[in-house]
């Protein structure tokens, strides 16, 4: 096996052992990035010469006995909405050409202190205003979408040219690609991750996590990220917490934990592939000694038009000035739906915030009499590049945008974690994902859940990239 290859986990546990060392795992993903990047376009920028000095830097360290974190000397992706001082930050967008943060990110100087290697910046849908990041390729198949907007970290944690990645999720853009390319996408409770210093989309529905192989590697990620940030409004008071007890040595019994299994909303227009290989994957949790609980999710009609109703008016109010002076610099479909929020009233906002806070109540009443949510991330696996629309069996029409975003709307409106684990592939050999929804804060349990899972599964593997 080649260092590339190794989880977050296993490659930790090679460099505290000295059977590897930093500088050896970042050359082999850089060679894997090289080798492969042509085909994936993951990646805006790779940052090859930084990160090998700082991977001498932290085989330096390791050699003294100088381990900063379970991250030390792992190498990494960051999305590009992610400021990195001195480092550009262009949101894939020529509106940002020429740009270069002044400070890092609060995510970025936290994974600097705790000693990850930054390999370079990833990929989004322009402005993360979007679900399929059409600049970069799946990892699985390249004629099919990526998905979005967090495309890039996903597609490099899948092909092996990022052991982990930083994503950020609106409206599923953390989860929506880690299922659609067969790794692991963790959107913790809204703020838990601090935004400091990322791109907003959408300020009340943006959040920040990891794109890992492993569940275990979700966990340790999120111990570094996690925290209290007193220049994030949105961050909670609470104290930095470490989530790896709970997975690691944590065993595969799920005894007395409840999953909650939708009788409505998630299974209503999903591929039959999709839906057999969840409903498997929540048997097996079954076998593991959850109880399974069927159960109604509320609110579903206005699921959309509260998601779309907070979204597009905020994105509009972000963009605003650049909108007025340079609007031929943004891609067609991100500039009208810019346009679009210019014509939206306040009202309609006022009503989408007010039914966010129905939703966010009726949530935490079903979430008292279950502990976990079980269902598809997304209803359908990768389409293919040039495909805008889903047909479903019974005649319905689907656009893209609007399917993947459906099924993974919920947690970022009512601001609950949810985490996408990988759980098979269709006939097509792609990528089919989970998603587990739990209580806010209560990241823990579904790292818990998700990792029992993954004891009972084969050891996946990297996506086979030419």
């Amino acid at each position: 096996m080649q260092p590339f290859e190794l989880s977050l986990t296993a490659a930790a546990d090679a460099i505290r052992a000295r059977q590897l060392s930093p500088v050896e795992l970042v050359d082999s993903v850089l060679d894997r990035i090289e080798k492969v990047e042509p085909h994936l376009h993951a990646y805006v920028t790779v940052t090859a010469e930084q990160a090998r000095r700082a991977a001498l830097e932290a085989a330096n360290d390791a050699a003294a006995g100088r381990l900063r974190s379970p991250l030390h000397g792992i190498p990494m992706g960051l999305k590009d909405l992610i400021d990195v001082a001195g480092a550009t930050t262009s949101a894939s967008s020529r509106v940002r050409a020429g740009h270069r943060a002044e400070a890092d990110s609060t995510v970025a100087a936290r994974l600097s202190t705790a000693g990850a290697v930054l390999l370079g910046k990833t990929h989004t849908h322009e402005f993360a205003y979007g679900l399929t990041t059409p600049q970069t390729n799946n990892a699985w198949n390249r004629d099919r979408i990526a998905g979005g907007s967090s495309g890039g970290s996903a597609v490099a944690v899948a092909a092996g040219t990022a052991t982990f990645a930083l994503g950020t999720d609106t409206g599923g853009s953390i989860r929506v690609p880690a299922a659609l390319n067969g790794v692991v996408g963790l959107k913790p409770t809204y703020g838990l991750v601090p935004r400091t210093g990322i791109t907003s989309l959408s300020w009340s529905l943006d959040h920040v996590g990891p794109i890992t192989r492993t569940v275990e590697d979700a966990a340790l990620v999120l111990s570094v990220l996690a925290g209290h940030d007193p220049r994030d409004p949105a961050s909670p008071a609470a104290p930095r917490a470490d989530y790896r007890p709970g997975v690691a040595g944590a065993g595969a019994d799920l005894a007395g934990l409840r999953v909650g299994v939708p009788r409505n909303y998630y299974f209503d227009h999903v591929d039959a592939e999709v839906e057999a290989a969840v409903r498997h994957a929540i048997d097996q949790l079954q076998a593991l000694g959850a109880q399974l609980v069927e159960v109604e999710i509320p609110m579903t009609r206005y699921i959309q038009a509260t998601q779309w109703g907070l979204m597009v008016p905020e994105a509009t109010a972000y963009h605003e000035q650049t909108l007025r002076t340079a609007p031929e610099l943004y891609q067609a479909d991100v500039r009208i739906l810019l346009e679009a929020g210019q014509l939206m009233p306040a009202g309609d906002y006022l009503h989408a915030q007010r039914a966010r806070t129905l939703m966010q109540q009726a949530w935490a009443r079903l979430l008292d009499d279950v502990d976990v949510i079980a269902a598809p991330t997304v209803p359908a696996t990768a389409v293919a590049a040039d495909e805008e629309t889903i047909t479903w069996p019974d005649g319905t029409v689907e656009s893209v945008s609007d399917a993947f975003v459906r099924l993974s709307a919920p947690a970022n409106i009512t601001g609950v974690p949810s985490l996408s684990v990988p759980v098979g592939l269709d006939a097509a050999g792609l990528p089919i994902g989970m998603q587990l929804l739990g209580r806010p804060l209560e990241e823990g349990v579904l790292l818990r859940v998700g990792h029992a899972y993954e004891q009972t599964q084969p050891v996946r593997e990297l996506a086979p990239v030419a």
